[in-house]
């Protein structure tokens, strides 16, 4: 069994409040979060998944793992003190997190890999968003239109002219891979496709999820291509600070524009995301599945002035379609109290800024900052700081950065990806 020197071990806790690492509780401090021992068996499945994706290179190292707090750390239960269990759900790993406080309210395996399938459309909106007018007019290529047979497609026509905004809610209500194809390009610079994926990567990476790596735009498998439920909760945080994102994705149906110079008539979509119909308060988010993925879902909701997210990966649906695991998810996150939380979400660029003020690290993750501004109920999840382990974090994050970056540099010198599957269902992506 490999062995962690001190200063892997402050690596590993480098990215996290201090306070979550501090000396044992007195009287008026808060309990820690609840977490299986090390070497726990994975997230409890009911009943269990009928196959397991492989686990894709490379293996979680300490410094991802612990990337919120260290109570994420863990291939299982991450639970606040006296929380009640979480509903039983086939999904492999899941988090519950609040948009807009950052708290994690709890998960399962947070940072085990998956493979995210089309909820992967939610980093090329967080990536490209900001970066394509809506109202621009686009021309539809047969390079867009190379999608594996039998994928999810909205139906766009190659030669076909459309607004940019028409082809996001062909991505986000239908789940077009062709879509996806077409917005990486249009977003992608000189590069095209593979400029778009670039850049997707190097969002992923100023999120703080570090786990993440896209191979393809839509979320069709290829080799090397993963997630983490903790980073998809970035992910989805960031698209829902989107105000464009937020009308798209809540959208239940959306009307394709007839393309009279190649003889194509309009057309209706609807939305696929079903948490929209039959969860009071939702926000919307995305569904996703493959062969290899199995079925993953984003979704979010808002109850009481709350708006929390659930991601949920590898869940198998024999009894429960994704959305409806994720429902009973949210349930129980709006059941805890508001001061609930296990962890947090890391702000965009909070790790790039520590990592280069090595003064900020301390200041930005031993005090739980990313929550500066919150309320107290969010940031009372971390009272105090302990001062070693601020040190430990200015000497060893900008090393915990360059892990990450060599990491992504292998990534990158990967064979080019092919497909190796997307089969679709027709009510689950």
């Amino acid at each position: 069994m490999r062995t962690w020197g001190p200063s892997a071990v402050l690596a590993a806790a480098l990215l996290v409040p201090a306070s979550m690492l501090s000396t044992p509780a007195t009287a008026g401090t808060r309990a820690p979060a609840r977490r299986l021992p090390a070497g726990a068996p994975p997230c409890p499945n009911v009943p269990a998944p009928a196959t397991r994706p492989p686990q894709p290179p490379p293996a979680a190292g300490p410094v991802a793992r612990a990337v919120g707090g260290a109570a994420l750390a863990t291939a299982g239960l991450a639970l606040p003190p006296a929380a009640p269990a979480p509903p039983a759900v086939t999904a492999t790993s899941w988090v519950v997190a609040d948009l807009d406080s950052g708290a994690v309210l709890g998960g399962c395996g947070p940072h085990e890999y998956g493979v995210p399938a089309s909820v992967q459309k939610l980093l090329l909106a967080a990536t490209m968003l900001p970066r394509l007018d809506a109202d621009r007019e686009v021309t539809v290529t047969a390079e867009d239109l190379a999608i594996e047979p039998g994928s999810s497609a909205v139906g766009l026509a190659e030669g076909g002219r459309y607004r940019i905004e028409t082809i996001w809610l062909g991505l986000l209500l239908k789940s077009g891979n062709e879509a996806a194809n077409a917005l990486a390009r249009l977003g992608g610079g000189p590069d095209g496709t593979a400029g778009g994926i670039r850049a997707m990567n190097e969002e992923a990476r100023r999120l703080g999820a570090l786990q993440t790596h896209a191979v393809t735009p839509s979320g069709l498998d290829g080799p090397g291509q993963f997630t983490s439920a903790y980073d998809l909760a970035l992910i989805a945080r960031a698209c829902f600070a989107d105000p464009a994102f937020r009308r798209y994705t809540a959208t239940r149906t959306a009307r394709i524009p007839a393309q009279p110079a190649l003889r194509e008539k309009a057309f209706e979509i609807q939305n696929d995301n079903m948490l929209l119909d039959h969860y009071p308060g939702a926000l919307g988010g995305k569904t996703g599945f493959t062969d290899l993925a199995r079925h993953t879902y984003v979704g979010a909701a808002e109850r009481g002035g709350r708006r929390l997210v659930v991601t949920v990966l590898g869940a198998e649906t024999p009894t429960q379609r994704g959305w409806q695991q994720g429902a009973a998810l949210l349930d129980w996150g709006f059941g805890l109290p508001r001061d609930a939380a296990v962890g947090r979400l890391v702000e965009p660029g909070e790790l790039d800024r520590a990592a280069a003020t090595p003064t900020g690290a301390a200041s930005a993750l031993a005090g739980g900052a990313g929550l500066a501004g919150t309320g107290s109920a969010a940031t009372a999840a971390w009272p105090g700081a302990g001062p070693s382990i601020a040190v430990g974090v200015v000497l060893v994050l900008g090393g915990a950065v360059l892990l990450a970056r060599r990491r992504h540099a292998a990534l990158a010198a990967m064979p080019p990806a092919t497909p190796l599957g997307g089969a679709r269902i027709p009510d689950d992506d």
